[in-house]
């Protein structure tokens, strides 16, 4: 008896020594880093579907049937994701009719330098330029089809509007949140693929896979498609004078439910497909300048995504948050460096123009563009800019590459400050 006990206790010390002497497994690329993980399930193919799936309502258009039916498919999708808390805000919007005084705007930033004349948000336009302007004849629109499709005008007069949006909730800290925004609404009798569907289907691919099972945030998100952004930035300035004096407020006491946790930051997305650098001036066939009827060079866009394109992150440095958007905006650029794959980020301070503005005094914010909004895209280098050639076939692999590297890049922005995981 002795002797078997013996060899238990030799055999039982010689299976602890080998367990203590056999390497430790290896973790799990979720467990080691959760942000490559879910930044590897970004997919071109993915992005690219669907952005050509919200070509099929036209250009969209703020208050017409193809703009509620847009709102329709959005919402149907982000349930289909698992984003379950899909809710819309309703506001009031009024179409002023044909001749009528435009409405009254707060004045620019004060603009302009050396270089050249003032542009946008506080910008210089420097460099060879060509003019900007938003189409508003649809005979513009060669394609019949898509002509009939975007026929349908704004209603003169006051209705209602909506903006939808999702929530993930966070497991540690529900009642704080990120805002993940772009603009649903486009105008000039195209498809809006660029603008804005480049930034709505970023938007969605990223509720996708933060609501996938198994993926948990310390902090809540919300992903927001905006209504009304070609018309002033009226469905982001409704959501700021409805939801802001609710944030951080537990409704019912006791629930653990917020439903407007307290703003941390806010990202806008808009326009991100196009950055073929600065117009240059047109040769013909014969290697010589062309010039209009009026002796003046004739500039382009370049034909090709320039190699050295990259994801423009905005902040507006006259801003009451300034400082907190700045601190955001270079995290975003960090982000980019470790997890984008093909273009990086260069950071400016002229943001405008687009949905984070109404925050931009409230709550550090960004916008994320494929160009410079104020300098270049007020110099025209993007032609198909509120145009009719606005359409999905107009864009390259490589453009649509441009988005998905901005996507990769708020990915994983906002995963690491909302505190992102993923359990197995």
């Amino acid at each position: 008896m002795k002797r078997v006990i013996a060899l238990s206790v030799a055999l039982a010390c010689a299976a602890s020594a080998a367990r203590a002497q056999a390497p430790t497994p290896a973790p799990t690329a979720a467990a080691a880093d959760p942000i490559a993980a879910l930044v590897g399930q970004l997919d071109l193919e993915k992005y690219k579907a669907t952005i050509k799936s919200l070509t099929r309502f036209g250009d969209r258009r703020q208050g017409t049937e193809r703009n509620r039916q847009a709102l329709d498919w959005i919402e149907a999708q982000l349930k289909s994701y698992g984003c379950a808390n899909t809710e819309r805000l309703q506001y009031q919007y009024t179409q002023a009719a044909p001749g009528d005084p435009a409405p009254k705007r707060a004045p620019g930033i004060p603009s302009g330098g050396a270089g050249g004349p003032p542009g946008q948000g506080g910008s210089t336009l420097f460099g060879n330029r060509i003019a900007t302007g938003v189409n508003t004849d649809p005979m513009q629109q060669p394609d019949e089809k898509l002509r009939a499709l975007n026929a349908e005008p704004t209603p003169v007069g006051t209705s209602q509007r909506e903006n939808v949006y999702c929530t993930k909730v966070g497991s540690k800290h529900p009642e704080e949140m990120y805002i993940v925004s772009a603009h649903m609404d486009g105008i000039g009798f195209g498809e809006a693929a660029n603008d804005d569907g480049s930034g709505t289907a970023l938007v969605m691919e990223l509720a996708r896979i933060f609501s996938a099972p198994g993926v948990e945030t310390d902090r809540s998100i919300r992903f927001i498609l905006w209504n009304n952004e070609e018309t002033g930035l009226n469905g982001a300035t409704a959501y700021v004078n409805q939801r802001k004096d609710l944030q951080g407020i537990e409704s019912p006491k006791g629930s653990g439910n917020y439903p407007e946790p307290k703003w941390l930051g806010m990202i806008q997305h808009d326009m991100m497909l196009f950055d073929h650098g600065m117009p240059f001036q047109r040769i013909d066939g014969y290697g010589k300048p062309v010039v209009d009827d009026k002796g003046q060079p004739v500039f382009v866009a370049p034909p090709e995504q320039r190699l050295e394109a990259d994801v423009n992150i905005e902040y507006q440095s006259v801003s009451k948050q300034a400082e907190g958007s700045a601190k955001l905006a270079w995290a975003f650029r960090a982000a980019n460096d470790k997890y984008a794959t093909h273009y990086p980020a260069a950071v400016g301070f002229h943001m405008t123009n687009t949905d984070s503005t109404p925050f931009m005094d409230l709550v550090p914010s960004i916008s994320l563009r494929e160009n410079e909004r104020g300098q270049q895209i007020g110099s025209g280098w993007d032609p198909h800019w509120h145009q009719p050639t606005d359409l999905y076939a107009n864009f390259s692999d490589k453009d649509f590459l441009l988005g998905l590297n901005a996507a990769q890049t708020t990915l994983a922005g906002v995963g690491q400050l909302a505190g992102v995981r993923i359990k197995r």
